[in-house]
């Protein structure tokens, strides 16, 4: 997977639908989700698609399998979780993630819909880090 500085960097070349383009590769670059933990307990709450996100890891290494069923949210749920692929616990659990995904503008490239669950996804990471940082 892809820093989140280096997306952010093609990023910034890109308009319109190539913006659209590169979060649907994103996307398909995720590692891939087992369809076994893709359950009730890691569905993130208040997406308008499906988006699955699990952790795994420990405090000094936390890692993230992630899927959605909709391409465009896939993309954005890998932005997410490109920011925190295999950081410390305590690293993941104070990242100021409004800082780390600015580059991408989300909210005035992409509909109220397609954003609508960023906000969970986020806390779903945070709130995980934070428990296993704490242990």
């Amino acid at each position: 997977m892809r820093t989140l500085n280096d997306i952010a960097e093609e990023y910034e070349f890109l308009e319109g639908d190539e913006r659209y383009r590169l979060l649907i590769e994103i996307g398909r670059d995720l590692e891939p989700m087992p369809d076994a933990l893709k359950t009730d307990a890691t569905l993130v709450r208040g997406c308008s698609a499906s988006v699955w996100v699990y952790p795994t890891g420990d405090a000094g290494k936390l890692h993230f399998l992630a899927d959605s069923n909709a391409a465009i949210t896939k993309g954005i749920v890998a932005l997410v979780i490109a920011a925190v692929q295999d950081q410390p616990a305590a690293e993941v659990a104070a990242l100021d993630f409004t800082a780390a995904l600015e580059p991408f503008d989300l909210r005035n490239q992409l509909s109220s819909n397609r954003t609508q669950g960023l906000p969970n996804m986020i806390a779903l990471v945070q709130q995980h880090a934070a428990r296993i940082a704490a242990t």
